[in-house]
């Protein structure tokens, strides 16, 4: 045998490296670990693949299995009568897996005549980066049903859901619409987002390496449907206030309008139509006017329909009587360097005609009686200033400054609706207090089953009565308002015209807008109609908005089945007098 030497001649065997004697325990500990090595992969194969075996499942059930979104359906909006005015219908969305979805042209342009796509821009979204696209949305399910008898590579459909509106224009403003993803927008479908949306739900499936289902596991958790909602809208009265309105922004060349029809018992609203309008089932060409829902968003200066306010407040606080003289002549008032004047010079006038003939040196005269704190605790009582909490997107609350800052002649301009600005939808509620016995209540636009409780009391049932029976002048002869007179019904109510206000300055543009009630023995309806920029001679409120208010009003209390309370003269009688005076008219005067 050989034996290796090394390089000074020592046999390997005999190396001093090999004669040294190491510790037993470093041998001991070595072996120690290894073992402790291999307890710790056992225990961690065993924690994996026995005890908690969720990590390696979910990692391969990945490559396979999918869970996939079950479409909620939106809750239907109706009418008070259960008309549906909102509704959901089932559609399909196509949508692809760019990685996967490896057509061949032929495919191509079979799925873009399909999907109404141009090939190229189909060939761009096959092409894209992006894990998942959408190649388009809401479209009929017989369209899905042909897409997926191609069975193309990567290309997959979901079940979703396009919102539909019976009624179109005529309550668009009221009830809004939804976007692509079904999520509220304007109107109704914002303000009750939450109670209409529902919660979608999932399923699990198994999928092939091209995407495609080969087999439906089961429920994940099943979809809940969201709440249908019940509107105090009344469609028939609703389809009233919007024909009349269109007709008569039409007549008079007006730039828009608006119309509010309220239930004076119950605050529920009943109609609200605003003109120019939109159709909410094609959306493709809207500008910003036409969605702007104007009885809610839009303030303007209401002119005389505010005289009644001051006149209520005065009575209140003991400064007039309903008979009170108040000199008028001779058609105007100065005030420091400013002078308000009358459209029609008045001598002397009671406190009832000067509501009647709409005075605006009366009503000046009136609230230099009051300070100026306290007219505007009145209007911010009857909601001057604040928004109306409807839950309608953009609502405002208009313009009214503190009192400390009023000057002398802008609390007289206040008396008659100028230098101060509100909604429609304020302006239609405040006039409940006239409507009722001196108390507000607040509007609902989801039907009321009870009557409200908490009202809020502004002025006595004294007040009211007799700002009611002057309400009730204006409207027959003599009034600036006839054209508002109802056969059958006694009416009362106020007209306003205003100049508008532009960069500051006022314009010669106006306002006219008439609010009113009936019927007038125990009022049980509240309209207030504006009409925006009207062109031609014809430009006052009484002869504008008047003629509006009466031909709703007439169709909404025929509707209701309200009972007439009108007292016809006989033939013979004063020409043009068709109503009994109100007992709070003989009364007084």
């Amino acid at each position: 045998m050989m034996s290796f030497k090394g390089a000074r001649g020592h046999k390997f065997a005999e190396s001093p490296v090999l004669k040294l004697r190491l510790p037993a325990w470093r041998s001991r500990l070595m072996a120690l670990l290894i073992l402790s090595c291999f307890a710790v992969l056992i225990g961690r194969s065993f924690y994996l693949q026995v005890l908690n075996n969720d990590f390696l499942q979910e990692k391969g059930e990945s490559r396979y299995r999918r869970d996939l979104e079950i479409s909620a359906s939106r809750g239907r909006i109706a009418d008070r009568h259960g008309d549906v005015l909102a509704i959901s219908t089932p559609m399909k969305s196509v949508w692809a897996i760019p990685a996967d979805a490896r057509l061949t042209p032929q495919q191509t342009k079979q799925l873009a005549g399909l999907l109404e796509m141009g090939v190229k821009e189909l060939s761009r979204k096959l092409a894209s980066n992006k894990s998942f696209v959408f190649l388009q949305r809401q479209l009929p399910p017989e369209v899905g049903d042909q897409v997926a008898a191609l069975k193309l590579p990567g290309i997959g459909q979901d079940k979703e859901y396009r919102r539909y509106y019976p009624s179109g224009e005529m309550t668009a403003h009221i009830v809004g619409f939804t976007g692509v993803d079904d999520k509220g927008l304007e109107g109704v479908e914002l303000a009750y987002q939450t109670q209409l949306l529902g919660h979608a739900g999932s399923r699990s499936v198994i999928k092939d390496r091209r995407g495609q289902i080969v087999e439906d596991v089961g429920s994940i958790k099943p979809p809940q449907d969201g709440k249908d909602i019940r509107l105090s809208l009344d469609a028939k009265i609703q389809y009233l206030a919007y024909s009349q309105l269109k007709q008569a922004v039409t007549d008079y060349q007006a730039k828009a309008g608006g119309a509010v029809v309220i239930d004076a018992k119950t605050g529920e609203i009943l109609a609200l139509a605003n003109w120019p309008t939109y159709n909410p089932n094609n959306r493709e060409h809207l500008s910003g006017a036409q969605l702007r829902n104007r009885a809610v968003t839009d303030t303007f200066e209401p002119g005389s329909t505010l005289k009644p306010f001051t006149v209520a407040q005065a009575l209140e606080s003991g400064k007039v009587r309903f008979d009170t003289i108040i000199n008028c002549a001779p058609g105007r008032f100065t005030i420091g360097s400013a002078t308000i004047s009358d459209a029609h010079p008045h001598g002397a006038l009671t406190v009832a005609q000067i509501i009647q003939k709409s005075s605006n040196v009366g009503a000046a005269k009136i609230a230099g009686m009051m300070s100026p704190q306290q007219m505007w605790d009145m209007f911010d009582a009857v909601g001057f200033g604040q928004i109306s909490r409807l839950g309608f997107p953009g609502e405002v609350g208009g313009r009214l400054r503190p009192w400390k800052t009023w000057r002398p002649i802008e609390q007289a301009t206040m008396s008659y609706g100028h230098g101060i600005s509100v909604s429609l939808m304020q302006l239609a509620r405040a006039y409940t207090v006239f409507a009722r016995e001196g108390d507000m209540i607040p509007l609902t636009l989801t039907k009321a089953d009870t009557i409200p409780l908490g009202s809020s009391p502004v002025f006595s049932q004294q007040t009211a009565r007799e700002v009611r029976a002057m309400l009730e002048m204006a409207v027959q002869p003599g009034g600036t308002a006839p054209k508002a007179q109802i056969p059958g019904y006694r009416v009362a109510g106020k007209t306003g015209t205003a100049y508008k206000l532009e960069g500051g300055q006022y314009a010669k543009k106006y306002v006219a807008s008439f609010v009113g009630f009936a019927p007038a023995s125990d009022p049980r309806l509240i309209v207030a109609v504006m009409i925006d920029e009207p062109g031609g001679a014809q430009h006052y409120g009484g002869d504008v908005a008047g003629p509006v208010f009466a031909s709703v009003m007439s169709g909404a209390l025929r509707t209701l089945g309200i009972a007439q309370d009108l007292v016809i003269r006989p033939e013979g009688s004063a020409p043009g007098m068709q109503v009994a005076q109100s007992p709070a008219i003989k009364e007084k005067l």
